[in-house]
């Protein structure tokens, strides 16, 4: 069922840029480094420098202190595969077709900025988790002659591992294998570097917070959700796997400092979305989008800057490649952040960066519609300043999926079993109803007043004039970014397969039921 992920890298780069690439001394000459640092599911506001009151993040700080915090970074949609896709394809969500989905089957028509940087004298690696989840197939991905494995986030470098303090930890040594990684880089070579934990996400082992002796009274505890013990216990274990995330970071910092390479360096630090929550991952609300995000670039970047342009995910690759001085492909639809990187002051530095745009289809299974299996959650929303305006084109589905599936677009927590074996009855009902209830087509959240996005707008006449505004607004951006869900055409994500196919089959009881061959049927091979 897989389908070939991409072609020749070589040939298709000279299609794209014409043929003439810098040797590597060439390229090496005067560019910088690249380490881009991503966690898996760790909220903004668990990070100490965005106000945390019971994480501690000192190396995540370290960067945004001695470089740049971005107040406005998003992740353009909030999901683990999703939102990766943008970022190394440099392309809107819905702009990428079956990727726009969580679990797709990667076509061949994507080219990764990792793999264009190693093509202008890069040399690019990747431990932890890069791109997915998701069905590909590397063979055809740049151009190692070692064997050596491949994911779209680069080559794989994993062969250090260390017994992490608590279970549901990955054992991987992140710091140890992007040390081995600098010691293998050629010394005329620049690197490009992925280093993605996979922490914070789930499991936690229960109760960990416990053996570490600490305060639940420090917990912040969103107004989406009751506050009690649970809550408070499993936000706990989270934190301390949000702080070995940091320490990651942390030793990431000491191997370039070791080798003198810290200061010829862009270091960035983000997660991917929200935590591993209700209501949070996976969800076009502020806190499944809103994402931590700070550069330090030696002397190229004054310290302490605080910038509130807005930038999002599909921004960071031609970011990049003007960085690395190579040519960004016509594919990479994002705006270069690096005017933000380098001015003097903090604040807004280009007025018309006042706005993103976000949307979510299929996330996980487990979602049905009539006679279709699997279909998605299709939301667009647009955030500025001001307000968050989300548009729910399918008011009629479960957003978070069907209740008799067990709700799979969020991850099994303490704090989800809570809200789920809520009653009717109960007094925090209205908390479960908030996470996994149906919603409304239009929601407006007053982003000032409101950050949890609790009390919905969208039919107060005093706001009527803002939502028309808005949605006028998004509709007319996504269609000029030609986004099929606001083109007539959006059923497309629904058909586009999930590569788990014998789990889907096996959870609907239809072992005859092929998403492939159905997709094929209806819009051919190869789409």
């Amino acid at each position: 069922m897989k389908m070939l992920l991409f072609s020749s890298l070589v040939l298709l780069s000279s299609v794209l840029h014409g043929a003439d690439r810098p040797s590597s001394a060439e390229a090496s000459e005067g560019r910088p480094n690249i380490l881009f640092i991503i966690a898996d599911d760790a909220s903004r506001d668990s990070i100490g420098v965005y106000g945390s009151t019971y994480v501690e993040t000192p190396n995540f700080d370290r960067i945004a202190n001695e470089g740049v915090r971005f107040e406005h970074a998003y992740n353009c949609n909030p999901k683990c595969a999703p939102a990766r896709a943008t970022l190394l394809t440099g392309r809107y969500s819905w702009q990428l077709e079956e990727a726009c989905n969580h679990n797709p089957i990667l076509s061949n028509k994507w080219v990764f900025y990792p793999f264009l940087l190693e093509e202008g004298g890069y040399f690019v690696g990747l431990t932890g988790k890069g791109w997915g989840p998701g069905d590909f197939d590397g063979a055809n991905l740049g151009k190692s002659q070692d064997g050596r494995k491949v994911n779209p986030a680069g080559y794989v470098w994993d062969k250090r591992n260390a017994k992490p303090p608590y279970k549901g930890m990955a054992s991987t040594d992140y710091a140890a294998n992007f040390g081995d990684f600098l010691d293998e880089r050629p010394a005329d070579q620049p690197f490009c570097f992925w280093l993605g934990t996979k922490e914070p996400h789930r499991a936690y082992e229960l109760d960990s917070y416990k053996k570490e002796g600490r305060d639940l009274s420090k917990v912040t505890v969103p107004a989406y959700y009751p506050d009690n013990e649970t809550i408070r216990g499993d936000l706990a274990d989270y934190a301390i796997e949000v702080e070995w995330y940091d320490r990651a970071i942390g030793g990431a910092l000491k191997h370039l400092e070791e080798r003198g390479l810290l200061e010829n360096t862009v270091i960035i630090a983000t997660s991917d979305h929200g935590m591993p929550f209700p209501r949070v991952k996976g969800q076009l609300y502020d806190d499944g989008f809103h994402i931590p995000f700070a550069v330090r670039w030696g002397s190229k970047v004054k310290p302490g800057r605080v910038v509130t342009d807005y930038i999002t995910f599909p921004d960071l690759a031609p970011t990049l490649m003007e960085i690395a001085g190579v040519p960004a492909p016509e594919q990479m639809t994002g705006k270069s952040f690096l005017p933000q990187l380098l001015a003097e002051g903090s604040g807004r530095v280009d007025a018309k960066r006042d706005h993103t745009l976000l949307g979510k289809e299929r996330h996980d299974v487990g979602r049905t519609d009539g006679e279709l299996l699997s279909v998605a959650y299709p939301a667009r929303a647009l955030r500025n300043d001001g307000f968050l305006y989300v548009r729910n084109f399918k008011p009629n589905r479960w957003p978070v999926g069907d209740p008799e599936y067990g709700y799979l677009n969020c991850d099994a927590s303490p704090t989800k079993s809570f809200l789920t074996e809520l009653s009717m009855g109960d007094k925090d009902y209205k908390y479960f109803e908030m996470a996994f209830g149906l919603r409304p087509g239009e929601e407006l959240y007053d982003m000032e007043k409101d950050p949890d996005c609790v009390t919905n707008l969208a039919d107060d006449p005093a706001f009527a004039e803002t939502k028309a505004t808005m949605w006028a607004q998004l509709e007319s951006e996504l269609k000029a970014q030609g986004d099929p869900r606001v083109l007539g055409a959006g059923d497309i994500f629904d058909a586009y397969p999930n590569h788990q196919v014998d789990r889907q089959q096996k959870l609907y009881g239809r072992p005859d039921w092929n998403p492939v061959t159905l997709f094929e049927e209806k819009y051919g091979k190869g789409q």
